[in-house]
């Protein structure tokens, strides 16, 4: 690890990075279907999941492509979008930006972080002027490095996804970043599959990718579910981004591969938990333990002794309780003498022992 590795980076005023919670981002996309008040509910329901943060997205359709049908604009019929050209899919997809300060304002009347990505220079221009407090760079954007430039040399927290990306790619960005005087920055392990299969995901990557780059490091999940999001957290994962929509029967542009509400709180819960389960190196007895010390084996007095009586497999024994002595000392107190007299069910120490 290099001497100069950045523990963590601040949103606002919170801490992400190692030694503090999960951030766990919301990525709303363009599941509210072109309708505001499903921007706003989704907001809402962000926020009472406990999620620490909603995402949005922020291009439109002629910024990302132009409007064209011949082949190569054209997605294949085995992506989730398939036989759509490109333009047709962003028309359906991108979140109005005449909404975004409006979105903005109501997440922070709620309480929740709300940032974007941008996708190029007009929608960086227009994200600081809603003063986002972050900036999100999207894996196919890893390798457009104007672009990552522009938004580093803003000197504001970046989290970047690496999906489809290889070393020489991410440090390529990574370096960018850095050249640019921006040293605030989270990478992503990301599988660029929608939805991704379980086998795409290497999870292991992540605490990799910290080490590989001084940053901290987290998971941009595309997968079914919440099993493969919760577990990345025992691998270090300091963020977590996963897609959420108020139905996947609203059949919006990502709600194939997104969570309804209900399960953006399992995942929320199941972070928690891991992060209680992780806790610290430690061993023996803890606090929640101290009163199972009676399921403990220890030596006992099983029949009443006198005073000088000889010890034997007939008056003490290894039992439960844990109150005792530790068994492994049976030997060394079998064939003493008792130095005072003892009652039935009293545990054996030392100061009764001739």
């Amino acid at each position: 690890m290099s001497l100069d590795y950045i523990r963590h980076i601040e949103i606002g005023e919170r801490k992400v990075g190692h030694g503090h919670p999960t951030y766990i981002v919301a990525e709303m996309s363009g599941n509210h279907n072109q309708n505001f008040d499903n921007a706003i509910r989704l907001v809402e329901a962000a926020k009472e999941a406990g999620a620490d943060a909603v995402k949005l997205q922020t291009y439109t359709p002629g910024t990302m492509t132009i409007e064209c049908d011949e082949p190569p604009f054209v997605l294949p019929m085995t992506n989730t979008w398939g036989g759509t050209t490109l333009h047709e899919l962003y028309t359906t997809a991108y979140t109005p930006w005449e909404w975004q300060s409006d979105l903005k304002k109501k997440a922070e009347q709620v309480g929740i972080d709300l940032f974007s990505t941008p996708f190029d220079p007009t929608s960086v221009d227009f994200l600081e002027s809603i003063s986002v407090p972050v900036y999100k760079i999207a894996s196919f954007e890893l390798m457009d490095i104007p672009l990552i430039t522009k938004v580093a040399k803003l000197g504001k927290p970046m989290i970047m996804s690496t999906g489809m990306s290889t070393l020489a790619d991410i440090d390529e960005a990574v370096t960018a970043v850095r050249r640019s005087g921006n040293n605030q920055l989270i990478l992503l392990q990301c599988a660029s599959a929608y939805p991704s299969p379980p086998e795409a995901l290497n999870i292991k990557t992540i605490p990799h990718l910290s080490n590989a780059f001084g940053v901290p490091a987290g998971f941009s999940d595309h997968s079914l579910g919440t099993g493969a999001a919760i577990a990345s957290v025992a691998l270090g994962a300091c963020l977590i981004e996963k897609h959420f929509t108020l139905s996947r029967h609203d059949d919006g542009p990502d709600s194939a591969f997104s969570l309804e509400p209900d399960e953006l709180k399992q995942l929320v819960d199941g972070v928690r938990t891991v992060e209680a389960a992780l806790g610290e190196i430690r061993y023996g007895v803890t606090d929640s333990e101290a009163d199972n010390v009676v399921f403990q084996r220890s030596l006992f007095f099983v029949n009443d002794v006198e005073k000088g009586e000889l010890l034997t497999e007939e008056n003490v024994r290894i039992i439960r309780p844990g109150h005792g002595i530790a068994p492994k000392y049976f030997d060394l107190v079998i064939g003493r003498r008792a130095a005072m007299g003892v009652k039935r069910g009293t545990p054996v120490h030392w100061s009764l022992i001739t």
